[in-house]
C-alpha cells in the first residue's frame, strides 16, 4: 500500500467571500493530511469552487470545470453553481460530485470517497498553520464575518443560494483575525454578504474574546480589531444609519477610513423596483456627513445601469448623485438577467444598445470624479502598504483609499529596495485617474 498523501488541485472562482470557502476547504484537507498540488497533471482529484451570480461567472464556471475534466478527468465542483446540480451534470456528466456553497463537511467527505486517504493522519507532518491555508499574500487576508443575507433584491439570487443571515460570534471572528496578525498580515478585510447588518440574526447577541465581552454587532467588532495595530478595512457595507458609529473610529485610526458601498443606483424608482435595502435612506446626505466628520474618507461602490424600467431621467439622477457624492473608486455594469431572478419578470426592458451608451457615460462622468479626487492627494504624505518590492528599490504598494484588485495602486520611488507587506509612509508627487505616484518620506 502506498503511504504518500493523496494529492489536491484546486480552482477557486468567483468573490473574496468564495475564496475564503477554499481557504476553509484546504485547510480541512490539510489538516487530513492531504497534499495541494498546482496542476492538474499531478492530482488525484480536481475541486472547482464555482461562482453563479451572473450568467457570465456561471459559463466562466462552467468552462473552468470542463477544463478540469479533460485536463484531469477527476472533478469535485462545489460553490454557488452547485445549486444548480442537475445543469452541471448534464454539462459534464464525468463530474464525480457536486456540493453548493457552504457545504464544506460535503466537499471534504466527496475528496475522501474519491481519493482515499492510504495512510494515516500524522500531526507532525501534516502540518498547518494557526490561521489556516490562505489564498492571498502574506500580508493581506480576508476575513469573512458571516454567512448567508436578508434581502431580496429583485436582480440578486444570492439568498437563495447562500440562505438567510448567520453572523459568526464575534469572539470567534476576533480570534482568527487575532492568529492571521500573529502570522505577519497587515491588512484585514472584512467581508460578507451585508456587513452592516453583523449580528442581527443573533440579536447581537454578547461572545466572549480573551476574556472580556464583546457584542456580536459590527461597531463592537471594529472597536475590537481596530485594537490589533494593522489596517482594517470594511467591505460590503450597506448605509444603515447606524454605520455612522464608525466615522469616530476612523477619525481615531482604528479602522481604514474606507467603506465598499454597493449603491447600485440613486433613483428612487430604479431602487425600488430592484427592491434595494435603504432604498429610502437619505443616502446623499448621509455621504456627505460622513465627509464632513471624515474628511479622509474614501467610498467605492459598485452600480446597474440599463436596469428594467431605467428612463433617461432615471440615469440623469444617477449621474447627479456621482457628482454630488464624488465616490473615489466606482465599478459599473450592464443589468444583464440571471436566470431565478424576481427581476425577470419585469418590464421596460433598457436596448443593449442604450445600455452600453449609458456605461460609457456613466464611466466618463465617473472618471473626471476619480481624477480630480486622486489630484487632491498630490503633495500629501499617506502611508502605504508595500504588496511587490522593486528590485533596484521602489515598489508596487497601496494606501488606505485602495483594496487590493478593485482599486489603484501607488507607485512609489525609493532610493533602497522595500520590504514587501510592510508599511512605510510617503509623499505623493503625482495622479492620474486611477493610479498615484510617490517618492519614499525621507523621515521615516
Amino acid at each position: 500500500m502506498s503511504t504518500a498523501a493523496p494529492k489536491v488541485g484546486f480552482v477557486s472562482l468567483g468573490c473574496p467571500k468564495a475564496l475564503v470557502d477554499s481557504e476553509r476547504i484546504l485547510t480541512q484537507l490539510r489538516t487530513d493530511g492531504y497534499q495541494v498540488v498546482p496542476t492538474y497533471e499531478d492530482a488525484d482529484v480536481v475541486v472547482v469552487n464555482t461562482c453563479g451570480f451572473i450568467d457570465e461567472a456561471k459559463a466562466e464556471s462552467l468552462e473552468a470545470i470542463g477544463e478540469a475534466v479533460e485536463a484531469n478527468g477527476r472533478v469535485i465542483v462545489t460553490g454557488c453553481l452547485g445549486v444548480e446540480s442537475a445543469a452541471i451534470q448534464q454539462a459534464h456528466p464525468r463530474v464525480l460530485a457536486v456540493t453548493g456553497p457552504q457545504q464544506y463537511e460535503a466537499v471534504v467527505g466527496a475528496v475522501h470517497e474519491h481519493a482515499p486517504m492510504t495512510r494515516a493522519h500524522d500531526p507532525f507532518t501534516d502540518l498547518v498553520p494557526p490561521q489556516g491555508i490562505k489564498l492571498t499574500p502574506r500580508h493581506y487576508a480576508y476575513l469573512k464575518i458571516s454567512e448567508g443575507c436578508n434581502h431580496r433584491c429583485s436582480f440578486c439570487i444570492i439568498p437563495s443560494m447562500r440562505g438567510d443571515l448567520v453572523s459568526r460570534p464575534a469572539g470567534d471572528v476576533l480570534a482568527e483575525a487575532e492568529r492571521l496578525v500573529q502570522a505577519g498580515v497587515q491588512e484585514l478585510l472584512v467581508i460578507s454578504q451585508d456587513t452592516s447588518a453583523y449580528g442581527v440574526d443573533t440579536r447581537y447577541r454578547t461572545s466572549f474574546w480573551n476574556g472580556r465581552p464583546v457584542k456580536t454587532r459590527m461597531t463592537e467588532l471594529c472597536e475590537a480589531l481596530g485594537t490589533l495595530g494593522v489596517w482594517v478595512r470594511l467591505h460590503y457595507v450597506y448605509p444603515y444609519p447606524h454605520v455612522d458609529e464608525l466615522i469616530p473610529l476612523m477619525n481615531e485610526g482604528r479602522v481604514l477610513p474606507y467603506l465598499d458601498i454597493p449603491f447600485q443606483h440613486a433613483s428612487p424608482e430604479v431602487l425600488k423596483r430592484m427592491r434595494r435595502p435603504a432604498a429610502s435612506e437619505k443616502t446623499l446626505e448621509r455621504v456627505q456627513r460622513w465627509r464632513r466628520d471624515c474628511p479622509d474618507l474614501a467610498i467605492r461602490s459598485t452600480f446597474i445601469v440599463g436596469f428594467p424600467g431605467e428612463t433617461e431621467a432615471d440615469f440623469e439622477q444617477l449621474l447627479e448623485f456621482l457628482e454630488a457624492a464624488e465616490l473615489d473608486r466606482v465599478g459599473c455594469f450592464t443589468y444583464s438577467p440571471v436566470e431565478g431572478a424576481a427581476a425577470n419578470a419585469l418590464d421596460g426592458e433598457v436596448p443593449e444598445a442604450l445600455k452600453a451608451e449609458r456605461l460609457e457615460r456613466f464611466m466618463e462622468t465617473q472618471a473626471r470624479i476619480s481624477a480630480r479626487r486622486l489630484q487632491q492627494k498630490v503633495g500629501r504624505t499617506l502611508e502605504v502598504l508595500v504588496d511587490e518590492a522593486g528590485v533596484d528599490g521602489g515598489a508596487v504598494a497601496r494606501s488606505y483609499a485602495d483594496a487590493p484588485e478593485i482599486d489603484g495602486l501607488v507607485y512609489v520611488d525609493a532610493p533602497y529596495p522595500l520590504e514587501e507587506g510592510r508599511r512605510y509612509r510617503v509623499d505623493v508627487t503625482d495622479a492620474d485617474d486611477h493610479d498615484l505616484w510617490a517618492s519614499i518620506n525621507p523621515d521615516q
